[in-house]
């Protein structure tokens, strides 16, 4: 790692490069997923970010209050987004695009953060609210994105995409990652989008 340091050996982030924006934060969430990827959830501190990041700490804390909204904004950063849903022309492959790349994710540093901040949440109020503050629901705002580009092509009618029926497909994959312990392979993914997305999102409008 480079930078500037004084005669302690102490890295002097004011000497270095002065970076702003997306440029700065992209960095940050990097080094979050790497500190967690190395060393696990529980042994991330704003300290550790700030140094892999060669950012100095106050700038995190003028951007997130503490250690679990800028690991949650970390993870989030990682995962789909309505900016970037799949459109393949068929909504069963876009649910399937925006399902596989959430697995995948999972099953690294992204998966290690969610399941850390889920502890932490349940046993401190105070990040439990943080938690809540800077939840953001992308996976259900991307899967309302590729319903509406279906509804665009005929495939089906966007009055059907209801809140409950948005949140079906993602909500079985929580349950599986949080509760069930076993993987998130292609077949459940297929099982969850051919058995539950579809047929939910593929009928009538609701009475």
């Amino acid at each position: 790692m480079t930078g500037h340091r004084d005669q302690t050996g102490v890295r002097d982030h004011r000497k270095l490069p002065r970076r702003r924006g997306a440029v700065l934060n992209s960095a940050i969430f990097e080094a979050v997923r790497a500190e967690i990827a190395e060393s696990g959830y529980a042994a991330l501190t704003m300290d550790s970010v700030a140094e892999r990041a060669r950012a100095s700490k106050a700038s995190l804390y003028r951007r997130w209050p503490g250690r679990a909204a800028l690991v949650l904004e970390a993870a989030y950063d990682a995962m789909p987004g309505p900016a970037s849903a799949p459109d393949t022309g068929s909504l069963r492959e876009d649910a399937l695009a925006i399902l596989r790349l959430v697995a995948q994710q999972l099953e690294g540093a992204v998966g290690q953060a969610m399941r850390g901040l889920l502890g932490e949440a349940l046993q401190n109020p105070a990040v439990a609210a943080e938690v809540q503050e800077y939840a953001r629901g992308n996976v259900a705002k991307t899967m309302r994105a590729i319903i509406e580009q279906a509804a665009a092509r005929g495939e089906c009618d966007a009055s059907v995409a209801t809140e409950t029926r948005i949140e079906a497909g993602p909500a079985l994959l929580r349950q599986r990652f949080i509760f069930s312990g076993l993987p998130i392979d292609d077949d459940f993914l297929v099982h969850v989008v051919d058995e539950v997305m579809l047929p939910l999102l593929l009928v009538g409008p609701p009475n």
